[in-house]
């Protein structure tokens, strides 16, 4: 066969074969395609690589001087070899170090970390073993009398065995900048499979280059003898994920293998729940209607290191064996850990059927699988850390609070999802799981709404930090300026009249401002003989000294403050002081002492969140306000500028409609699908622009912030954080823009029945159908 291939294909061709360095972890495997597609077979001789095509019809020949010129090469630091790197930028790092095995159990048992959970449940998880490590554990579970196992593989990020003295040891890629940190958020596309099939073609191809040798690094420590020199003679010389954990199949019948990616923090993807369920659907064994007879299959979990995901795993595991065996009583250890005290998990169980009894097992999973990590303990740790931070400092690269607030929030998300999946798996698992975790989750939208407000962290903090030092007051007026200069006036921020109607907004006024404003709407000139005054802000504030600070603290602040007589530092404008509280009072009280002059004076406080759509809770509690008669209605919320719109529906009139229409494809949708939807769109649509001219140099609109947050996402300056804020505001805003139509269509349906159907019944029984809109919203995402 010849090899008189044209010198002028052969760039072209291998930049098909490697591509060169990346930005991230994702786009830099999607890029690759090594020999997959064009090319059948390397043929190597002394010459030159002849690569053959899979038609037969045409021959490359690639010279290694062509492909050392492609393929980049670095180095650790100046004193150490340069090598190739894998995708331009990888650097080859042994998995797993010996100190990481804190249970010492790699010699013992095979792999680091390994144990069984708490109790006679078979669960079992581990770090990540060896080729001959794995074959170790397998005979041990064989020889505990397991004739059933289910293994799961919990890592995302590739791993690539290399033979070394006669086992296969893993090792994975990673970035200089972090030699600790393995490779995340690869993207959906990415499936891990395929990288450890394109990293060990590649390995092989610089072995190729240089004497069948490629380095790695084992000390990342200390940098002790590295790098590491490897034989590679042929692909033989290592082994993927797959084939290390699927061959076992051939000898053992009964034996599964399954890859569940899961996040190293936080909660996982509905996917990955879904993608769990699969399991529980396809294997007998762990169906209620099973064989009981049989003993209950092995189910064997692991990550890298065998603590963080794999605790996740074997709490997933242990609900399920909870609810095959009608064991919720499963007994453990006695323990004295604190309840959680968390809102967003009280409302949970709140809300769910059986809620206590729900948490209470998901209790008993965690503490089954507590030998080496207790997410509710993680999540108090992280919390008592937070609230101890007095003087802010920097921890990995950013705030110290911003970081434990992050790693509590995350822990709690994790807790949450573990009760509403045990919640999915009460409902779904005797109906042999009807619907999918995914699905069973959008048609309990409250759950995500929900969760979006799982950061109370100031508004539960106790009282007592604000003493301490802990926390600081803020001055309203350095949260919400006067805008439009109306405290000089009217003695409050932001004061104005929406036009036509009968209703105010403002800031957070003071006592005494409460009291001008009073005096304007019942003066000779308007002459209104009752008011209805609706609190909509969600943040706690407490006025001290005649001024309104906004603490985001508890209710017992009051007393904490005036008893505790010390010099607390606030924020006011752009400086921080100290100050004594001689006075404080809250803003119940506060319309309390105006009621004994204004009998015609009622207050309702309806917590209303500052972007995103609120409740369906806090709609029933405005369309309550339908049937309250008044002359008036003044709202207030912290700004005085984007919240308090929503009580345009309680008195309605039309007049002219503008051009400015937000049109979005979403949006459409919902009003084909309601009853006059055109009609219900464009009836807000006036409500928003009556609201805009009060408003103007507020620069506020909810129809024109949905569009200019989202452009704002191209700006070329603009950060990750920046972008994912900027796009997180739009959504919400879009979201309080559709729930503004469906609230107006509720109006005007309900109207005929004197709303006796609450909004949050309402939406209910028409869920079926509105529930598409998390669906329509995916292509936006």
């Amino acid at each position: 066969m010849g090899t008189t291939a044209s010198a002028a294909t052969q760039p072209t061709l291998h930049e098909s074969f490697h591509g060169n360095g990346m930005m991230d972890s994702s786009a830099s495997f999607q890029t690759l395609n090594i020999h997959s597609n064009k090319a059948k077979s390397i043929i190597t001789n002394k010459v030159a690589p002849v690569v053959i095509t899979y038609n037969c019809r045409q021959e490359f020949q690639i010279h290694d001087d062509v492909l050392r010129t492609n393929y980049k090469v670095g180095r650790i630091s100046d004193n150490m070899p340069e090598h190739h790197l894998v995708q331009g930028s990888y650097f080859m790092v042994q998995d797993v170090f010996s100190k990481a095995d804190v249970l010492s159990t790699s010699g013992s048992y095979g792999a680091p970390n390994f144990r069984q959970s708490k109790g006679s449940f078979p669960l079992y998880g581990m770090g990540q073993p060896s080729l001959s490590g794995f074959k170790q554990v397998l005979q041990r579970l064989q020889g505990q009398g397991h004739q059933e196992v289910l293994f799961f593989c919990l890592r995302e990020e590739p791993v690539v065995f290399l033979r070394l003295e006669g086992d296969f040891l893993p090792y994975t890629p990673r970035r200089k900048e972090n030699l600790h940190e393995n490779l995340h958020d690869l993207g959906r596309d990415a499936r891990s499979e395929n990288l450890e099939l394109t990293i060990r073609k590649e390995l092989h191809d610089f072995a190729k280059l240089n004497d069948n040798v490629f380095y790695v690094y084992n000390d990342i420590e200390h940098f002790k003898g590295e790098p590491q020199k490897i034989s590679i003679s042929c692909e033989e010389d290592m082994h993927v994920t797959e084939e290390v954990y699927k061959r076992p199949r051939f000898t053992m019948p009964s034996y599964r293998y399954y890859r569940l990616p899961l996040p190293t923090e936080g909660a996982p993807l509905e996917d990955e729940f879904d993608a769990f369920v699969n399991v529980l659907r396809e294997n007998p064994s762990l169906s209620l209607s099973r064989d009981v007879s049989r003993s209950l299959p092995a189910l064997l979990f692991s990550c890298q290191v065998g603590v963080g995901r794999t605790n996740l795993g074997m709490i997933l595991g242990s609900l399920v064996m909870m609810h095959l065996t009608r064991a919720a009583q499963e007994s453990t250890d006695a323990t004295d850990k604190p309840k959680m005290q968390f809102q967003v998990i009280q409302t949970l169980i709140s809300k769910l059927p059986k809620g206590q009894e729900v948490m209470e097992e998901v209790d008993r999973a965690i503490d089954l699988c507590s030998e080496m990590h207790d997410i509710r303990e993680a999540i108090y740790e992280n919390k008592q850390k937070l609230e101890g931070i007095g003087e802010d400092y920097q921890i990995q690269g950013s705030s110290t609070k911003d970081y434990f607030l992050h790693r509590t929030l995350q822990s709690l998300e994790r807790y949450f999802y573990l009760i509403i999946f045990n919640a999915y798996l009460h409902e779904q698992y005797p109906l042999a799981f009807a619907c999918s975790f995914s699905q069973w989750l959008c048609s309990h939208a409250w759950m995500y709404r929900l969760l979006s407000c799982m950061n109370q962290s100031e508004l539960r903090a106790q009282a007592d930090l604000l003493t301490k030092g802990a926390r600081v007051l803020v001055a309203d007026e350095y949260l919400a300026p006067d805008v439009l200069s109306t405290i000089k006036q009217m003695k409050v921020a932001n004061f104005r009249r929406v036009p036509k109607m009968t209703i105010y907004g403002m800031a957070q006024p003071t006592s005494e401002a409460t009291g001008a404003v009073l005096e304007y709407l019942t003066d000779e000139k308007r002459k209104h003989s009752s008011v209805l005054w609706v609190n909509l802000q969600d943040e706690l504030v407490v006025e001290a000294n005649g001024q309104i600070f906004c603490p985001r603290e508890p209710t017992p602040l009051k007393e904490e403050l005036v008893g505790s007589q010390k010099w607390l530092e606030v924020t006011l404008e752009q400086e921080k002081q100290m100050k004594m509280f001689k006075s404080c009072v809250t803003v119940q009280e506060t319309f309390n002492q105006h009621k004994s002059s204004h009998q015609g004076l009622q207050y309702r406080r309806i917590p209303f969140p500052e972007c995103s759509s609120p409740t369906e809770e806090v709609r029933r509690a405005l369309t309550d306000l339908v049937c309250v008669c008044v002359c008036v209605c003044v709202s207030l919320c912290l700004k005085g500028r984007d919240r308090w719109l929503s009580l345009l529906w309680v008195q309605r009139s039309v007049s002219h409609i503008k051009n400015e229409c937000v049109s979005v494809c979403v949006v459409m949708k919902l009003v084909r699908l309601l009853p006059d939807g055109h009609r219900m769109k464009r009836e807000v649509d006036l409500a928003l622009d009556s609201v805009s001219e009060t408003m103007t140099p507020l620069h506020y609109h909810l129809r024109e912030i949905i569009i200019c947050s989202y452009r704002q996402v191209g700006g070329a300056l603009s950060s990750h954080t920046e972008i994912q804020a900027l796009i997180l505001k739009s959504l919400l805003y879009l979201e309080r823009y559709m729930y503004l139509i469906l609230f107006n269509t509720y109006l005007h349906l309900e109207k005929r029945d004197s709303w006796q159907r609450s909004f949050s019944d309402w939406m209910l029984q028409v869920r079926s159908d509105v529930r598409l809109l998390q669906h329509w919203l995916e292509p936006v995402l």
